[in-house]
């Protein structure tokens, strides 16, 4: 069965090795109130930047903690090859798994954001935001892992 847009099965392993120790980072960072950002201080484009003390401006070279930047994208390309990396054995059904956990991810997901834009205010409101640049690939990840395990489960009880 030919797969579009699914990363080769070795990529699984890499996602892993990226997606576990940023993804801890970032929630004892969080949990702890690490003050992470004066770590990583390099200098980077920014295409807008408005900083406290600084004035705004478009096009900018600025120097900046680029921790959580990592961190972000540690996280999410880790995420990205962990949920779209093809399985050993990729078909027809577990395509159907993995297209009815990316539907069922993004429900859940904005049913969250709803339910939290309607009795959520302020900063922790704000966290949640920050937060869900992560939440869809996690409970894709979970769906999609669960429900292979429960195929290769029935499928071994079957046996």
């Amino acid at each position: 069965m030919k797969t579009h847009f699914l990363f080769p099965n070795k990529f699984k392993i890499l996602g892993w090795i990226l997606f576990i120790p940023s993804l801890l980072t970032f929630m004892l960072a969080s949990i702890f109130k690490l003050d992470i950002d004066k770590y990583l201080n390099i200098k980077v484009f920014a295409i807008y930047q408005e900083s406290i003390g600084q004035k705004p401006g478009f096009f900018k070279i600025i120097e900046d903690s680029f921790s959580y930047e990592l961190i972000t994208i540690l996280i999410i390309i880790g995420g990205l090859f962990i949920c779209f990396s093809k399985l050993k054995n990729e078909d027809e059904y577990t395509s159907k798994i993995r297209y009815e956990s990316l539907v069922w991810a993004t429900y859940f997901n904005y049913f969250l954001i709803l339910f939290f834009t309607l009795f959520l205010y302020g900063m922790p409101f704000l966290k949640v935001i920050v937060y869900n640049v992560y939440t869809l690939l996690i409970f894709f990840m979970i769906r999609f892992h669960y429900m292979i395990y429960k195929l290769n489960k029935t499928s071994n009880d079957d046996e």
